[in-house]
């Protein structure tokens, strides 16, 4: 498993619950893009629309060498391929719970492209904060653990 692009961001807005794979319909000019490492997902978000799913604002920077016959837009929106069966408990979850679909990383398996999305509630600004917080403290702690010569 190659990763190709991150959404650091993610978890630090977002209460990661579950996460999921999903594949994702591409065109020619976008795979070779995502493979040079043109792609970013920190802004992408993901949407339900008839019982599909749909990743929104993927920025994937078309090449140079993109053919000339195709006018290649960046920022369309692209179709996630899941299970039925998985999209319907997605489905159910985003409505009646309150949560939200996020994209984690993008990744090559097998020479496909796959996505990793998230349920995922959002964090209130106190919850950032302590987040922080407890980083920081469990990074002194390992600081000063490695300082300590008694031990």
């Amino acid at each position: 498993m190659t990763r190709i692009a991150d959404n650091r961001k993610a978890r630090h807005d977002y209460f990661i619950e579950e996460e999921f794979e999903a594949g994702i319909v591409l065109e020619g000019w976008e795979v070779k893009s995502i493979r040079a490492g043109r792609v970013q997902i920190a802004e992408s978000h993901i949407i339900i629309r008839d019982s599909e799913l749909f990743v929104l604002n993927m920025h994937i920077s078309p090449l140079e060498t993109a053919s000339t016959h195709i006018r290649p837009d960046a920022t369309r929106s692209r179709k996630l391929l899941m299970h039925k069966r998985e999209i319907n408990k997605l489905i159910g979850r985003v409505e009646q719970r309150g949560y939200t679909l996020v994209p984690l990383n993008l990744y090559f398996k097998k020479g496909r492209i796959k996505m990793t999305l998230a349920l995922a509630k959002g964090k209130k600004q106190h919850d950032k904060r302590e987040t922080i917080k407890d980083r920081d403290w469990e990074r002194e702690k390992a600081r000063i653990m490695k300082n300590d010569t008694r031990y």
